[in-house]
């Protein structure tokens, strides 16, 4: 668990957009939020695109079309808090398509902001981990799978075991000081050229 202090730094670091109507509640939110010490833009209404290097929203999820602002934040996933009026199904429905990290409600009271931005901020740096702990899986199990081919095409093609095959592509990757899966790739490649133009040579019984 982070120390408080800690914490405290993450949010001054931050680069905050608060899409909000220009009236009492946007001004004392963005207030708040220069008070704490980070870097505060306030536009309304939502623009097409989000600013570079912003990485929280504050975002005012009434009158704004759900398909923009999934639009605006798809590229760089910043943490979203949402700032709600009422709640109703509709609303509910929203936060949960736009994966709002934090919900603040309105007439807004800085009691309760920094909390939500501390939270927000918290849980989408958990999900990009997590995300990339995912991605490393999938590139890891890609991977396994070209390697399986490609030692699957050498046994067929030159009529070694499976050892073998594989001792044979683990070397040309040593050689080569690549990947494994980078030179399974070519083999697979290469197998597939050849029976394009039907200069496959006959599969051999690996039985």
């Amino acid at each position: 668990m982070a120390p408080p202090g800690r914490i405290m730094q993450d949010l001054r670091r931050a680069r905050v957009l608060v899409v909000h109507p220009r009236d009492e509640d946007g001004d004392a939110l963005v207030a708040h939020l220069k008070r704490l010490g980070c870097e505060v833009r306030a536009t309304w209404p939502l623009p097409p695109v989000l600013p570079a290097g912003i990485d929280t929203v504050f975002l005012h999820i009434e009158d704004v079309p759900l398909e923009y602002a999934l639009q605006m934040t798809d590229q760089q996933q910043p943490a979203i808090i949402a700032i709600v009026t009422y709640e109703s199904p509709t609303v509910l429905q929203t936060l949960i398509d736009l994966n709002a990290h934090g919900v603040i409600s309105k007439p807004l009271r800085p009691l309760g902001i920094l909390t939500q931005f501390a939270l927000a901020r918290y849980r989408q740096s958990y999900e990009r981990r997590l995300a990339g702990k995912v991605q490393k899986l999938e590139d890891t199990l890609k991977g396994r799978r070209l390697i399986d081919r490609a030692v699957a095409a050498l046994r067929s093609m030159n009529g070694l075991d499976e050892e073998a095959a594989y001792k044979l592509l683990r070397d040309q990757a040593t050689a080569k000081r690549v990947a494994m899966a980078t030179v399974a790739e070519s083999i697979i490649a290469a197998q597939e050229t050849m029976k394009s133009l039907g200069l496959a040579i006959a599969e051999r019984d690996v039985s």
